[in-house]
């Protein structure tokens, strides 16, 4: 009606209404009636549409799950049985073999969804088995703008793209598939909670990603069909400009209504790592996730003729044992000169190189820029190699621009990526004094001579975990000014890097899995869908949980130690722009690494729910209450004084003035039990906390507080935590930020 009223019939196109988390609309048209929809009356707000990114098998084994939590939710062929986790990403390939729904152990209905299935327009299947119970597509904004192309991003729940399977397999992929590539098992692949349902709100396409109109439709749509949790690999581009707070625009606010109808959410955190102040995850309603490289590396080796072993990446099979093999280097062995305008040494074309010179040798190529930006990939060099009948092949990287990041790469035959351009360097001065030349630089006899190692075998490492480079780091900010909120983010830490799970065949967003059934890739991506899943077995065991609770619990619980017993390290940028380690923070990693076993029974738990989060809001500086108002129908009428008394299972002053009290709630979960809460902190602050013990019944609520007191001014932020450790050996750990400043 509005609409009608406003504007000449054919003048706009309404997209969606929004009916069940935010009252409204999304429509396309012009700036000028954007304006004159502004001052219509009854209209609160409007905002102009803004994109959002995809965030890009062992870790059950690595978080203890087979052992330790899954005989608690009746064995690992129970795990997550009917709860209902909604996935907003690209869409699933219906028949991967992780999706299946056995028929030996049937999936029944499961009475509280009421999604629907779509059709796909090719095959006229439903994409719905009993595993898949829900498979939608949004992109009525990608298509008003003009950047929706049917032929590749598919007008179906259909993944044109690989993200979409990969992350609700990592979440929820059935137990025990076995990953194969190239005709060897990397090992048998699971999902956090293997028996949970998969519903699927397709809404990020290949190549440009996605709209919040569509996002939002999307969520809107899942909450309504009665997911519960929501998985989240996607985040904004950067924070929209026009809206005033980060946590106040279309896109947080409709998932606060979502947490309001009680679904958890988990969202990656974002890919903008090591800096600081580059999340993409703000809200205290939302679980925000870290990513964490576990304990796994492959490595291989090249070895020379000269006695030298040279280390390198390569998920491949060993070249034949006891045997070496002439190395010939693709300039060497070029068809004629004029091919040289492809730049030939990248291996990306056999038709360039002959055959006969290559055949049953070692091919060497040269890891050129056209790797970094995507046109080149490994998988190409070897099939190039197999073309020419090449028995393996090396790629060597002989300038590598800061912060390239080197990820192994199954293949079929003997391969090795060597990135450590020093070791480049000892391959190139070997093979040019073993090869002689005629005075015209062409090669007289092939005589250096090497073999590769068998790279198929992961090490598990003492290290791990550890926070990845890629992983977006706090402070949290709260405006678009950037100034710091007073809320930690990112809120945990999941592994995230080098992740095999399920890929679609047609998926071509990383070039060296086109065509395979699964792929190993790294993202905050990846550790989002690890918390989504684990968040399903708390709510398997514990159903009436709020998700702040069950958020709560994965807090508390978490591991600030690696498996060496060492306090968790970080993966930081050193001066020379090379990779070091340094000790994390909590803006690396929140509470820490999520611990499963240790979250299903916390002891206590920090709850809260809508009011609480709409006080946070209202106490937040600089947030106008209209607004407020605008987006959540209530009124400002909090207690809560200010933002850091929001009681959420970390505390964080981002401006200590002299002295400040928090205040935080906790309630008891399991039997009667005696707390004795300690506290320590950067001695540039004082920390104190009241009391110093409680006893609480099950089921009962305390409150205590914490003072803390600017000592000396550093200019940095101090870290510090509070343990509370019970009588029947629960341990409850918060961290607490703070940043002293002068009065």
């Amino acid at each position: 009606m509005l609409l009608g009223m406003l504007f000449e019939h054919g003048s706009y196109k309404k997209l969606y209404s929004y009916k069940h988390l935010i009252n409204g609309f999304s429509v396309h048209l012009s700036p000028q009636q954007a304006e004159t929809l502004k001052r219509a009356p009854g209209v609160k707000s409007v905002e102009r549409d803004w994109k959002v990114r995809k965030l890009t098998t062992h870790t059950p084994q690595f978080l203890g799950l087979p052992t330790g939590v899954w005989p608690a939710g009746g064995g690992f062929d129970r795990a997550g049985e009917d709860i209902v986790i909604g996935f907003v990403d690209s869409g699933i390939y219906p028949h991967h073999p992780s999706f299946a729904a056995h028929h030996d152990d049937p999936y029944g209905p499961v009475p509280k969804y009421r999604g629907k299935c779509e059709i796909d327009p090719d095959t006229k299947r439903d994409f719905c088995n009993g595993k898949i119970i829900g498979a939608q597509y949004f992109a009525e904004a990608a298509k008003a703008a003009g950047a929706f192309n049917p032929t590749i991003d598919f007008a179906s729940p259909m993944d044109g793209d690989g993200h979409g399977s990969h992350t609700a397999a990592i979440a929820a992929g059935n137990n025990g598939i076995p990953v194969r590539l190239h005709g060897h098992e990397f090992g048998k692949a699971s999902g956090m909670a293997p028996r949970a349902r998969i519903a699927v709100y397709k809404a990020i396409y290949r190549l440009f990603g996605g709209f919040v109109a569509d996002v939002v439709a999307a969520i809107d749509q899942a909450v309504h069909d009665g997911v519960d949790i929501l998985s989240l690999s996607v985040g904004p581009n950067s924070p929209p400009t026009n809206t005033k707070t980060t946590f106040l625009n279309p896109f947080d606010a409709t998932l606060l209504a979502a947490v309001k109808a009680g679904v958890f959410v988990a969202q990656a955190a974002g890919n903008g790592g090591p800096f600081p102040k580059t999340l993409v995850s703000y809200s205290p309603w939302i679980a925000s996730v870290a990513a964490a490289i576990d304990d796994r590396r492959y490595k291989n080796h090249l070895n020379l003729g000269n006695g030298k072993a040279l280390a390198g990446l390569g998920l491949s099979p060993s070249t034949h044992p006891n045997q070496t093999y002439t190395m010939v280097a693709a300039n060497d062995v070029l068809l004629d000169s004029s091919a040289t305008k492809f730049s030939p040494s990248d291996c990306q074309r056999p038709e360039v190189l002959k055959k006969k010179l290559v055949e049953g040798n070692i091919l060497l190529c040269g890891y050129s820029f056209n790797f970094v930006v995507g046109t080149a990939s490994i998988k190409k060099v070897s099939e190039t190699a197999k073309a020419l009948g090449a028995v393996g092949f090396v790629l060597a990287v002989e300038n590598v621009s800061p912060g390239t990041k080197f990820d192994p790469v199954p293949v079929g035959i003997p391969g090795i990526l060597i990135t450590d351009v020093s070791k480049t360097m000892d391959l190139i001065d070997y093979y040019n004094v073993s090869t002689p030349r005629d005075w015209t630089g062409r090669v007289k006899s092939f005589k250096a001579i090497g073999s590769i190692g068998d790279g198929l075998m992961p090490i598990l490492h003492k290290s791990a975990p550890e926070v990845a480079l890629f992983s977006a780091r706090g402070p949290n900010i709260r405006d678009f000014s950037f100034q710091d909120a007073d809320l930690l983010k990112p809120d945990i830490l999941a592994p995230g890097s080098l992740i095999w799970a399920a890929w679609s065949p047609n998926g071509t967003d990383e070039p060296n899995f086109v065509g395979e059934g699964f792929a190993l890739i790294s993202g905050t991506s990846m550790a989002a869908p690890h918390i989504a899943g684990i968040a399903a077995l708390l709510k398997q065991k514990h159903p009436q949980w709020s998700p702040a609770a069950i958020k709560s619990a994965l807090m508390t619980t978490s591991t600030k130690l690696d498996r060496a017993g060492r306090p968790l390290q970080a993966q930081q940028y050193s001066e020379t722009e090379a990779m070091k380690l340094v000790p994390a923070t909590p803006f690396d990693y929140g509470s820490g690494h999520v611990n499963p076993r240790a979250a299903l029974d916390p002891g206590l738990i920090f709850d809260a729910g809508y009011e609480d989060y709409v006080g946070f809001l209202c106490t937040t500086p600089g947030i106008d209450i209209h607004e407020i108002k605008k987006y959540t129908n209530s009124p400002c009428n909090s207690t809560i004084g200010r933002p850091s008394n929001l009681n959420t299972p970390s505390i964080t002053i981002s401006h200590l003035v002299g002295t400040q009290t928090v205040t935080r709630i906790v309630t008891n979960v399991a039997e009667e039990e005696t707390y004795v809460i300690t506290a320590r902190m950067h001695p540039s602050i004082a920390i104190e906390t009241r009391p110093s013990a409680m006893t609480l019944r099950p089921g009962a609520s305390r409150k205590f507080s914490v003072t803390l007191t600017t000592r000396s001014v550093t200019g940095s932020y101090c870290f510090g935590e509070i343990t509370m450790k019970g009588s029947r050996g629960h341990k409850v750990t918060i961290p607490v930020v703070a940043m002293g400043h002068r009065r």
